[in-house]
């Protein structure tokens, strides 16, 4: 299902580095895959949990377990915008549900996300962030460094520190940053190398988004390590410097 998005949102999202992207899910699949969602967290029965646990909640490649989220994950509206931005074909790295349970009373800090993953080369990679009830500053939103992106030696930041983003990029410190509040059913993408955080979940409910990443098809692996192909690098499926082909990772 085509979404045209129009020349305006490209080019702003290449200048920036994010874009907002209202209305990709109607209001019905809002609530299809905000229920998902809440039964996926009762089943991860989370209680308590360590610091990382307290300030984000993650289940990885869900959509490999949850037929909601496996529609929700290839879903041709975000397909397709995703296309657009990329301007070339892409396929999945992978997915995660990101939570924040009430009142955890931490953020997710400022980082790229491209130095956690294992992809050889300079081709295009993004992110959709799908929120799945109305998000606001309270609620922990998305923020982002516009231009943030141009910058891609940055050393891979601990979620938890809010100086180590910066003490590997003195020079973003002290720049401008962008908080996006999100309706239900609207998005942001940003690229791997677009600076970001999310703050704190201030309310009385948890706040939950989908990711879904996305990767130049003909993306190559790297030597560095990572819980979505370490399995398949360990069972002879994937080599450093394959395409990273496999049913994981489809094409869209």
């Amino acid at each position: 299902m085509a979404f045209e998005i129009g020349r305006g949102k490209i080019d702003s999202f290449k200048e920036n580095g994010f874009v907002r992207i209202e209305g990709v899910l109607t209001q019905s699949e809002v609530m299809q895959y905000q229920t998902a969602a809440r039964k996926a967290l009762d089943r991860l029965n989370f209680n308590g949990g360590d610091e990382y646990q307290n300030a984000l909640t993650q289940i990885v490649n869900i959509w490999r377990r949850d037929e909601n989220f496996k529609a929700l994950t290839l879903h041709k509206k975000l397909a397709s915008v995703a296309t657009q931005l990329a301007g070339a074909p892409l396929r999945i790295w992978h997915d995660h549900l990101l939570s924040k349970k009430p009142h955890n009373n931490a953020a997710t800090e400022w980082h790229q996300d491209r130095p956690k993953w294992p992809l050889q080369g300079k081709k295009v990679n993004l992110s959709a962030w799908v929120a799945l009830q109305d998000t606001n500053v309270e609620m922990g939103c998305m923020s982002f460094i516009p231009g943030s992106h141009r910058y891609s030696d940055i050393p891979n930041a601990n979620l938890l520190d809010p100086k180590a983003l910066f003490r590997g990029a003195p020079h973003l410190e002290y720049a401008e940053s962008v908080s996006v509040p999100l309706k239900a059913g609207d998005c942001t993408f940003h690229y791997g190398e677009t600076a970001h955080r999310a703050g704190p979940n201030l309310t009385d409910r948890w706040r939950i988004a989908q990711t879904i990443i996305y990767i130049d098809a003909e993306t190559t692996l790297s030597d560095q390590g990572h819980i979505v192909t370490n399995d398949l690098v360990r069972n002879g499926l994937l080599k450093v410097g394959d395409v990273i082909d496999h049913e994981r990772c489809p094409r869209v």
